[in-house]
């Protein structure tokens, strides 16, 4: 997984932003909240965290590759090491997904606004 990449995903994804944080890492939010976070530089460079749907985090964590995101997991986060092992179609819908649960916990004034 790379900048560009996800930038390119999320782009016309109404009211998605980026920004660096803790130095290392590309948060994107919706309205100020996250949904994906990329890490962009030292020994996990490459490795993505996104939330996941609560009934699928504990399959999600089962699978190959997958585990609970440092710091994140008790709101249902998982983090993917190596992005490259997962088919990129199915990378996109899981950080669509993320976008669409974060973007639902906000409120109707902000859902509304994001819709116009």
């Amino acid at each position: 997984m790379d900048e560009r990449t996800l930038r390119e995903w999320t782009a016309p994804w109404p009211g998605v932003a980026a920004e660096v944080k803790w130095e290392d890492d590309l948060a994107f939010g919706v309205a100020g909240r996250m949904f994906c976070v990329l890490c962009l530089r030292g020994a996990d460079a490459g490795r993505i965290s996104f939330k996941v749907d609560d009934d699928r985090f504990l399959a999600m964590t089962d699978r190959p590759g997958f585990a609970p995101a440092p710091y994140l997991a008790r709101a249902k986060w998982v983090t993917l090491a190596r992005p490259q092992d997962v088919p990129a179609a199915e990378l996109r819908t899981l950080v669509r997904r993320s976008y669409e649960l974060v973007r639902a916990r906000l409120t109707k004034k902000q859902q509304r606004e994001l819709a116009d």
